[in-house]
């Protein structure tokens, strides 16, 4: 049998053994994440916040407590998290957003919040709802856009 053929099969079979492996990682770590899911939705709480600034920076630069940086991974103290520092009650708190919420978020503003620790779940308006930014068309969707107009 010629050399080439016995690599293909080797290689075939250690691929095979990256996919089911990540499978049942993935799995596992979903698990994990319905399971913390369910744990923020039952401690979470609905406070009204003004809002003072937001934006995405590093966990190490956004005051966030120090518990909070020793239970992060390491890997993760030096990505960006979209921070939100709002005022709640008498105290000025650095809250962390979720990213799909962290775009609804009005500056400025008073909002009701629904919290669970430090970690900003869901918004609503407090007086009206919030607006909906439009986001922008890249040069790709306008003009394929434009051609199925044409059509």
């Amino acid at each position: 049998m010629p050399s080439w053929i016995i690599f293909l099969i080797i290689a075939v079979v250690i691929v095979a053994g990256i996919v089911i492996g990540l499978f049942f990682f993935g799995k596992r770590l979903e698990k994990r994440q319905n399971e913390s899911q369910a744990q923020m939705q039952a401690a979470a709480q609905t406070v009204s916040i003004l809002v003072i600034d937001k934006k995405r920076m590093k966990m190490k630069d956004a005051n966030l407590p120090k518990i909070v940086l020793d239970q992060t991974p390491r890997y993760m103290r030096g990505s960006k998290v979209p921070i939100v520092k709002a005022k709640i009650g008498p105290k000025v708190m650095s809250l962390v957003s979720d990213p799909k919420v962290f775009e609804l978020i009005p500056v400025k503003k008073e909002i009701k919040a629904v919290i669970s620790g430090i970690y900003i779940m869901e918004v609503k308006g407090l007086r009206g709802n919030l607006e909906v930014k439009k986001e922008k068309k890249s040069i790709f969707k306008r003009l394929t856009g434009v051609l199925r107009k044409d059509k």
